[in-house]
């Protein structure tokens, strides 16, 4: 069956609301963290994970860092109207040029009380250091989606990326019921986190401590950082009756010469992917290597994949190994004189995908029917099934801010 046939209602559990959790824990390592491998569940806490991986393996961490994307206007009236920066509405070469714009541009924006926003400017003004920071939002465009919106604002020479750090909040997720409150803006962040432009934590991350990744190194455990800015389309819910009704959304990817070499190094041995996040990076990298080594004359576009490129390759493609793939893209940056790979993906990971890079993925529970449970189910299989009734009936914490697992994905042809 072609992916696009897959009902997401085959992949649905009953949530209770009180399992998912509204804060985390106090200590990060504390989490629950379940562990299937070889058809097995066995659970622990995170701070154990070191236990359970190989040594002298890969984990991969995805270091995007969280902007504070949600802008909240109160009008005369008392209406607030709640802007949410989805992504730059411009050509982007490089993120933290973008953020470190000064006094205005455009970005494009999902608008909470569009309706009550009749028209004008909305104008917010925050006190910070003796001085007023006043931000002004103007509709310029309507998109399908969303909103182009024009952000100006006084002192001028204050970054975008500064600007959102006093007048934004923390964009947390939809199912959390309540507010952001000032600790979000340390606890829903990765310890690693480093680059500006996400819209939603890489959560899967967020578990991790510096008493792990020191137990980390004792098992000469090497760890690699990949850049996937997390969009607000990762919580976009599957309406469509099948796959092929549904549009996977684009995100910024950022990897280097560096890490693809370390890539290539552990290219046979153990991969673990920190985080759907991170998955999605590395499993997009072997695709733009396939296509690289398919068409070393393609353009930076046409390595771009798409929401079904990596179902409908010629069968020649999809026996392409991972050593290959990354040895031909690092000799197309050669050839193209780059030293990184910024470019968007689309890549859908459903059943019937064939994992190429990761042997194992560290990820929390997910929404019933959504694409984050049909990665899950491409790893594990049917025993999806089984793993989320365990976390259920064991107490477990789901979604952004609750527990989490280590999955070692199915071998093909075992079962397991």
């Amino acid at each position: 069956m072609h992916p696009k046939e897959i009902s997401i209602h085959e992949y649905t559990y009953q949530l209770p609301p009180e399992r998912i959790a509204a804060f985390p824990l106090e200590e990060r390592d504390a989490s629950k963290l379940l562990v299937y491998k070889d058809g097995n569940i066995t659970q622990t806490q995170y701070k154990e994970i070191a236990q359970h991986l190989p040594s002298g393996s890969l984990l991969v961490f995805n270091n995007t860092r969280v902007i504070q994307a949600r802008i909240l206007f109160t009008k005369p009236s008392g209406a607030v109207i709640e802007i949410f920066c989805l992504e730059p509405y411009q050509v982007i070469n490089e993120y933290s040029i973008v953020l470190n714009t000064k006094q205005k541009l455009q970005w494009k924006c999902m608008i909470g009380g569009a309706s009550k926003w009749k028209q004008g400017p909305l104008t917010k003004t925050v006190e910070w250091q003796n001085s007023t920071i006043t931000l002004q939002a103007n509709i310029v465009s309507k998109l399908n989606d969303a909103y182009v919106v024009e952000l100006s604002w006084q002192p001028a020479a204050l970054s975008f990326a500064e600007v959102l750090q006093h007048t934004g909040d923390m964009p947390l997720p939809p199912y959390i019921k309540r507010k952001a409150a000032q600790t979000d803006k340390q606890r829903y962040q990765t310890i690693y986190a480093k680059h500006e432009g996400s819209v939603a934590a890489p959560t899967a991350g967020l578990h991790f401590s510096s008493s792990i990744f020191n137990e980390l190194a004792k098992k000469q455990i090497q760890q690699s950082f990949v850049t996937l800015h997390v969009g607000a389309g990762t919580f976009k819910p599957v309406k469509a009756a099948s796959m092929q009704g549904h549009e996977m959304h684009a995100e910024w990817i950022e990897v280097d010469t560096a890490t693809l070499q370390q890539l290539l190094l552990h290219a046979t041995g153990h991969i673990t992917a920190v985080g759907t996040t991170s998955l999605r990076t590395i499993e997009s990298i072997y695709w733009m290597g396939v296509k690289a080594l398919l068409n070393p004359l393609a353009s930076p576009d046409d390595l771009l994949i798409k929401q079904w490129d990596v179902y409908e390759v010629p069968l020649s493609a999809t026996a392409i190994c991972a050593t290959d793939a990354l040895q031909a893209l690092l000799q197309w940056m050669a050839n193209h004189q780059q030293q990184r790979i910024l470019a968007t993906t689309q890549i859908l990971i459903c059943p019937g995908y064939q994992y190429k890079l990761a042997k194992a993925i560290v990820t929390n529970f997910h929404q019933p029917q959504s694409t984050l449970l049909l990665l899950v189910a491409a790893a594990v299989g049917q025993s999806w099934k089984k793993i989320y009734e365990h976390a259920l009936q064991n107490d477990f914490r789901f979604l952004s801010y609750g527990d989490g697992s280590l999955l070692y994905i199915n071998q093909p042809g075992t079962g397991v």
